[in-house]
């Protein structure tokens, strides 16, 4: 059974799974599509084509599924995909993707802190931290287990790779490779974000094949086409693998 306040509007065509707590003054559009125990605490608005799965909070005044601040943007019935378990603080905002090829989604475990704002098209993977004010523009790619700190803004395009962590008020405007850690405007890379690798269960000699990458990569001299020469004729672990192919498959080029 669903608990609706009485002030709540829910499109007679929404589609609500079961014990979903919907408080004062949300709204739920007609093309929603909501599992099991979410909560919309208060003046939550979700639209468009929106796909929610079980066990989500949205906070005070959030806005989820809106049309795409995106000039192009001609009212196609684009989506936006939410998966479980997320949790979404005050005024934070996702938008619907601009194009019906890639509809925006969102992963499992993820929280995305209060005035947060996720971009058209933007693929956010699991167990993610998204902090307050960050500002996410169109088309970004984050995979799993990324910490963004608060105010940093990041150019449409850009990818974040596994394990990366992003220092508050950072500027970022190329591709972020997994495993590291860095901040500033415009962004450099500081290092391994190897405290966060030791928490999430990485062993030392995990962390210490990454090093050797990194060094290679950061500290060696090289330029990156001839780094990834280097590792051609080395036999690489798994771990290192995730981190050369993120950087073969950069389109904006790496952060230094």
């Amino acid at each position: 059974m669903n608990i609706i306040h009485p002030t709540a509007i829910i499109d007679e065509n929404a589609k609500l799974g079961e014990n979903n707590n919907i408080g004062p003054f949300c709204i739920v559009g007609k093309d929603v599509k909501m599992g099991d125990n979410n909560t919309l605490v208060s003046n939550v608005v979700i639209d468009g084509d929106t796909t929610i799965g079980d066990n989500n909070s949205f906070y005070h005044s959030a806005v989820i599924g809106s049309n795409p601040q995106d000039l192009k943007y001609q009212g196609e019935a684009t989506k936006l995909i939410i998966g479980s378990n997320n949790t979404v603080r005050e005024f934070a905002t996702i938008n619907k993707s601009a194009t019906l090829d890639e509809p925006t989604q969102i992963g499992d475990n993820c929280l995305l802190m209060a005035y947060s704002h996720i971009a058209h098209n933007c693929i956010l993977g699991n167990n993610l931290i998204i902090a307050n004010a960050v500002q996410l523009a169109g088309h970004i790619h984050i995979e799993d287990f990324v910490t963004v700190g608060g105010m940093t803004a990041i150019h449409q395009f850009v990818k974040l790779g596994k394990y990366a962590f992003v220092g508050g008020a950072s500027g970022v405007k190329k591709d972020i490779p997994p495993f590291t850690r860095g901040e500033g405007m415009p962004y450099k890379v500081m290092g391994l974000n190897a405290v966060g690798l030791q928490r999430k269960g990485f062993s030392n000699e995990t962390i210490s094949e990454i090093k050797k990458l990194y060094k290679l990569f950061y500290n060696s001299g090289l330029n990156v086409s001839q780094a990834i020469k280097q590792t051609e004729e080395m036999k690489l672990s798994e771990t290192q693998k995730v981190f050369i192919n993120f950087i073969k498959k950069s389109d904006r080029g790496i952060n230094k």
